[in-house]
């Protein structure tokens, strides 16, 4: 007898369907709820960014390995993610794979696409400079000589080192990664498996020192915050806001959001069925369960089928 195979996941059709009705939950929240959830995300995110600029000021590494600290401080900084994935706060770079998804399958307009866009990326600056300024800032926790040259020198390499188009550049390759991260934690079923799914594509943003726009309104704020010399807030925008915001848009709503959407809603008139019976048969693994060995042909009962995912990026 042919062993069954049993995959624990969603398949990447489903997965696209689920982000797609994901982007159709998002935008259309409330206002000031989307504000809120935004917020937080950006309060979340910042305290990872916090995380790693205090893990990164170690200047015998930051020296002779560098490498090595970048990567300790890349394992540590997917908490935030995880976070803001597992409450369901929302990031705009999350948003751009999302309702993109959503407005390319026609579930939403483009002009409330580009609403939530707008929403979300005030809200995820208000958040970031709100545990930037009150918490870490007035906090005191970078006050010492070591931690001010590593906040001062990490800004540096985001806004005055690189040129414009490396920013876009690295913006495009940091959300592709964030958005995949997203992704893999909706085809996921259970709390594990997403932390898991976050945490690798996003090491993989960090340790490559890519330019996620979020992270950034952390990073550059906080050494203007502490008086850094060659960074004013007009130049933060136009030579890091800017590029790594538009990279970031294209990274999660081109090469995650269309290219998916393109790859599994585009030219297949066969309906979506998610947990549901089109999954079960001999020649189809199933998915998140073992079958009822009761139920004919191996199904699995209806009673017994698993509900779809509700805790979305």
């Amino acid at each position: 007898m042919a062993t069954r195979v049993v995959v624990n996941c969603y398949s990447p059709k489903e997965t696209v369907e689920l982000c797609s009705r994901a982007g159709v939950m998002k935008a259309n929240m409330r206002t000031d709820k989307i504000f809120a959830s935004s917020s937080m995300a950006g309060c979340l995110l910042a305290f990872a960014c916090a995380a790693v600029l205090s893990t990164n000021t170690a200047p015998w590494y930051q020296e002779n390995a560098p490498g090595l600290i970048r990567m300790i401080g890349a394992l540590i900084f997917p908490f935030g993610l995880v976070t803001i994935v597992v409450t369901g706060a929302d990031l705009c770079t999350g948003s751009f794979m999302f309702t993109t998804i959503s407005a390319l399958h026609r579930r939403l307009s483009p002009l409330t696409m580009l609403t939530h866009w707008f929403i979300t990326f005030w809200g995820n600056l208000a958040g970031s400079l709100f545990v930037m300024a009150l918490i870490i800032g007035y906090g005191g926790v970078f006050n010492s000589a070591a931690y001010r040259a590593e906040v001062e020198a990490f800004a540096n390499t985001k806004v005055v080192t690189p040129e414009w188009h490396m920013i876009f550049l690295r913006g495009i390759g940091a959300n592709w990664l964030v958005c995949l991260a997203c992704f893999l934690a909706m085809m996921a079923r259970e709390y594990f498996s997403k932390v898991v799914a976050i945490w690798w594509p996003t090491f993989a943003f960090v340790c490559l020192g890519f330019d996620h726009v979020v992270a950034n309104m952390f990073f550059v704020p906080a050494a203007i915050f502490l008086g850094a010399p060659k960074i004013t807030v007009g130049y933060y925008i136009w030579k890091s806001m800017i590029p790594a915001l538009i990279g970031n848009m294209v990274g999660g709503g081109v090469f995650v959001g269309v290219v998916y959407w393109y790859m599994y809603l585009t030219g297949d008139t066969t309906p979506i069925s998610i947990d549901g019976d089109m999954y079960g048969g001999d020649s189809v693994p199933l998915i998140g369960r073992e079958a009822d060995q009761s139920a004919p042909n191996g199904e699995v009962r209806s009673d017994e089928r698993g509900k779809s995912a509700e805790k979305m990026v």
